[in-house]
């Protein structure tokens, strides 16, 4: 099993004292997010590492990871910072954000899941935007579920009457022919997409919920993995407060 990393962003909106420095290298109770991450990946057995970093990069300590740079960071968004390491997507693989504590509960679920592509969902995901006023529940990335548990639309704010929206957390698990159809699909958008692409203006603009559209709207299975246990997401000073009671 590898896992990639994705950690080309900064901290901007946690001030300024953070603004230059790699969101991933955040510290959370005195360990980096980063840090976090790794303990309970190897807690869990996995040892190959790809860690995409953006500006700041040499900031990033010299530690048994592969390190791929994202050198035109500035020209895209989250998708292209992961297409950057497209040649490391193989075998089986579990892509993550980097500004997000797990538990290794919550991995172990993701990791075990039977499926080609799997995208991790939090279903009791409301709780958690209780007081988050710096980040409200508008700028949660849903998951609209079918009443077969199929995914239908992913995107912020999703509006219905239903039960059947989930939280994406981030992490997307693949199996080697998963790895295969994701990169093929990658191919063949940055051979032949032009234009608006799902809820980005552009390809270089998108982000990983909106080629995980794509791949729904081309009727390729996106399994829910439906998820138990502490995670959370670290974007403003609020969620770092949460984050070191949760993890403390």
């Amino acid at each position: 099993m590898k896992v990639i990393i994705i950690a080309a962003g900064t901290g901007t909106r946690l001030g300024k004292e953070v603004s230059k420095l790699p969101k991933a290298l955040l510290e959370v109770n005195n360990q980096t997010i980063l840090s976090h991450q790794i303990s309970i990946l190897k807690k869990i057995g996995v040892s190959e590492i790809v860690v995409i970093t953006g500006p700041y990069a040499e900031k990033f300590p010299s530690i048994d990871v592969t390190y791929v740079n994202d050198r035109d960071h500035d020209e895209h968004d989250i998708l292209g910072s992961l297409i950057v390491a497209k040649d490391y997507i193989e075998g089986d693989t579990v892509i993550t954000y980097s500004d997000i504590l797990f538990d290794a509960i919550t991995l172990e679920q993701i990791i075990q899941q039977e499926c080609d592509i799997g995208i991790a969902i939090d279903m009791d995901w409301k709780q958690a935007y209780e007081g988050r006023t710096l980040h409200p529940l508008t700028e949660a990335e849903n998951v609209l579920l079918d009443d077969n548990k199929n995914v239908l639309k992913i995107q912020k704010n999703i509006k219905s009457n239903t039960d059947m929206v989930g939280e994406f957390l981030g992490l997307i698990k693949l199996s080697s022919h998963g790895a295969e159809i994701l990169t093929a699909k990658f191919e063949y958008l940055l051979a032949n997409h032009t234009g608006i692409f799902h809820n980005a203006l552009s390809l270089k603009k998108a982000y990983i919920t909106d080629l995980i559209q794509e791949l729904v709207n081309s009727k390729l299975v996106v399994t829910p993995i439906l998820i138990s246990g502490n995670w959370c997401e670290i974007d403003t000073i609020q969620d770092l407060e949460r984050a070191q009671k949760m993890f403390s």
